[in-house]
């Protein structure tokens, strides 16, 4: 089997020379990769063992396993320490200055990754290769777009899957089936070695203003002490809202979703401020441009959720998130993060989930999340589905 299929012969280069480029700004001669998401990114798929990618010259695949990898690029090892000999053979000098995945691996492979160049000064390549990753190709929109519309459509099922009388966690269930059996992969990748993902939190009621350990918009106190994320068994009673928030991974790209659904009429309260959330999300959408400042986003944010007197409830109530909108790709949470202190400016074809988020005392959580694509005009969003307030009673 050939490492690089047909369909990315024309894609990967162009990832390849993003890296190099930002390695020769750098003034690194290399980096070394070994984190799942990374190699998927520089080779289309995962394997176990390394990519080496020089500043200068094409990458060496150095594949432990599966053993039915082929092509001129690959070499097959059982240790990192036959790596300088496979980049002899081939011609190639040992780097100098070489960038290693410091905010992914393990100490202990940092060490052994290291020795494996005594000769090199090795640094933590993380946050260059994050930076590179959230500008995307033609193509990985593409994907990002596939993902979206297929995790749409799963969203567009939700009122089928509800029955009267249901737990939180039984409509998880369900909406996980039929992800599943729409094709998606079961399993989000997230970045960070606290963070954890389930593939759908569903929030409901007083549950969705519990505290989260995790850096998330909202947590929920989930199943067990554990894996507290989520749905914790709460029955879906009349009054209460429930969102649905999940990462649609169909092909490697992920797609963020929240959608806010209730079970009878709600307070006015809540559908008022349901409309502050599509206000702050078309606010952002018009003001982000390419050059547009995160931290200038935030402020924009924050202006309209102090306008409307919402500023106890927002991203939180007992705890508040310092984030409206996050880097979605082959990982749920990457580059950028529209928070403050955040001076980055967006750049054409980063993807970013927008999440303006209410709690709503006595009723749950309102507001939504979508993903979008920066382009020329603005944020264009891909992630097509009903944003009202959907009243499950109705419709079950």
């Amino acid at each position: 089997m050939n490492l690089i299929t047909l369909e990315l012969t024309n894609e990967l280069p162009l990832r390849w020379e993003k890296i190099r480029q930002a390695l020769q700004a750098n003034a690194t001669d290399a980096c070394l990769l070994a984190g799942n998401a990374n190699i998927f990114y520089a080779a289309g798929r995962v394997f176990g063992g390394f990519v080496y990618i020089p500043a200068e010259g094409t990458p060496i695949f150095l594949v432990r396993r599966p053993n039915n990898l082929e092509g001129e690029q690959v070499a097959y090892i059982r240790k990192p320490e036959q790596i300088p000999d496979i980049l002899r053979e081939r011609g190639m000098a040992l780097p100098k200055t070489l960038l290693l995945e410091g905010d992914e691996i393990p100490y202990s492979d940092w060490l052994r990754q290291a020795a494996v160049f005594p000769d090199a000064t090795c640094a933590n390549g993380s946050a260059l290769l994050r930076t590179v990753r959230s500008v995307k190709t033609a193509y990985e929109v593409e994907q990002m777009r596939e993902s979206a519309h297929l995790h749409a459509e799963v969203y567009k099922q939700i009122p089928s899957l509800y029955r009267a009388g249901m737990t939180d966690l039984e409509l998880a269930i369900e909406f996980e089936r039929v992800l599943r059996r729409k094709g998606h992969l079961g399993m989000v990748r997230i970045f960070g070695s606290t963070m954890e993902v389930i593939p759908s939190s569903v929030l409901a009621g007083a549950n969705a203003a519990a505290v989260s350990p995790y850096d998330y918009s909202l947590g929920g106190h989930g199943q067990h002490a554990s894996l507290p994320n989520g749905a914790n068994g709460t029955r879906l009673a009349e009054g209460m809202t429930v969102m649905i928030d999940s990462g649609g991974n169909f092909n490697g790209y992920i797609a963020d979703i929240t959608r806010t659904f209730s079970i009878g009429k709600l307070p006015q309260q809540a559908y008022d401020i349901h409309q502050v959330s599509l206000e702050i999300q078309q606010a952002l959408a018009e003001a982000g441009k390419p050059g547009a400042v995160c931290e200038d986003l935030w402020k924009l944010t924050l202006q309209i959720v102090e306008k409307h007197g919402l500023t106890d409830c927002f991203m939180g109530s007992e705890q508040q998130a310092k984030f409206v909108g996050h880097g979605v790709g082959i990982q749920l949470n990457e580059l950028p993060v529209i928070s403050d202190r955040n001076r980055a400016p967006l750049q054409i074809n980063q993807i970013i989930a927008l999440e303006p988020k209410f709690v709503v005392a006595g009723v749950g959580t309102v507001g939504t999340e979508n993903t979008f694509v920066v382009r020329d005009f603005g944020l264009e969003k891909i992630s097509m589905v009903e944003e009202e307030i959907i009243d499950l009673n109705k419709n079950s």
